[in-house]
């Protein structure tokens, strides 16, 4: 369970980047369902998912961690091939949240 999830800063920092809630879930791949216990500090954010908040958010990945009360900003770094293929799949995941951000900014405009 996370020791604090700073809810209201992460409604601030949506609007600042024009994005809602839905966005973020989306970004991150939660369902709805696990975006609201994640805002109800019910459901911990996981070390994975706090590079792709980083990136749609515009925010360094310590500063979301802290945000979501979780201790590690980064998955720990390993040098087996499973390790670099989760690498890999978690920075496809950060471009794809730069996409959907893009997506729904030029949606608004």
């Amino acid at each position: 369970m996370a020791l604090f999830f700073d809810a209201s800063w992460f409604l601030k920092r949506l609007a600042t980047r024009n994005l809602q809630k839905e966005d973020m879930a989306r970004a991150v791949g939660w369902s709805r369902e696990e975006l609201d216990l994640v805002f109800k500090d019910q459901m911990e954010v996981q070390a994975r998912d706090v590079e792709l908040l980083s990136a749609l958010l515009d925010v360094p990945a310590v500063e979301v961690a802290n945000r979501c009360g979780i201790s590690t900003p980064v998955a720990a770094k390993q040098v087996s091939s499973e390790a670099q293929i989760e690498l890999l799949m978690r920075r496809i995941a950060t471009l794809e949240a730069k996409v959907a951000v893009l997506e729904t900014m030029l949606k608004r405009s």
